[in-house]
């Protein structure tokens, strides 16, 4: 039975590793970072609400947490919603924005790593939620940063690079 269905949500799985990776209309992590000049990783645009930074670490926060949730019971969320931003406007260093964008990635490729496996059933309630099922917390880490990226995308045109 669970071959038969593991097989039968392959193109389901399919479709959502896609969307994680940044197909189709979402842009890729890797697109929307490797052109952000440093100089302007901590600064505001007029009437903007966030810096780069902020977006990274936010991103960063909410992806680990998602993941996090989604295949460890023992898990405790930050604290909504001052938990899942960065407590400053500018990286604290060119190392800590390195280390958010390495971190970004591990944790994005873990949530692909869950997906890819046929043995992970997307539409099984996770234990230890109100609801949530894998294939939910997946679409919307997807979703979460195409929104995010979005927006970091806006600001450095906005900032004029």
């Amino acid at each position: 039975m669970k071959h038969s269905t593991a097989r039968k949500n392959g193109p389901l799985r399919e479709h959502v590793l896609y969307l994680l990776k940044g197909g189709g209309a979402h842009l890729g992590f890797d697109d929307a970072v490797s052109r952000f000049p440093a100089s302007l990783r901590g600064v505001k645009a007029p009437g903007a609400p966030h810096t780069a930074w902020q977006l990274i670490e936010h991103m960063r926060i909410a992806q680990r947490d998602i993941l996090e949730f989604s295949r460890n019971p023992a898990h405790v969320s930050p604290e909504f919603p001052d938990g899942y931003w960065p407590e400053t406007e500018k990286p604290p260093s060119a190392r800590a924005w390195g280390e958010s964008l390495r971190a970004f990635r591990v944790d994005l490729k873990a949530m692909i790593t869950l997906i890819s496996k046929p043995s992970t059933d997307l539409f099984a309630r996770i234990s230890h939620g109100d609801g949530q099922t894998i294939l939910r917390e997946a679409l919307l880490v997807a979703d979460h940063n195409a929104y995010h990226l979005g927006q970091l995308v806006l600001l450095r045109q906005v900032l004029g690079q």
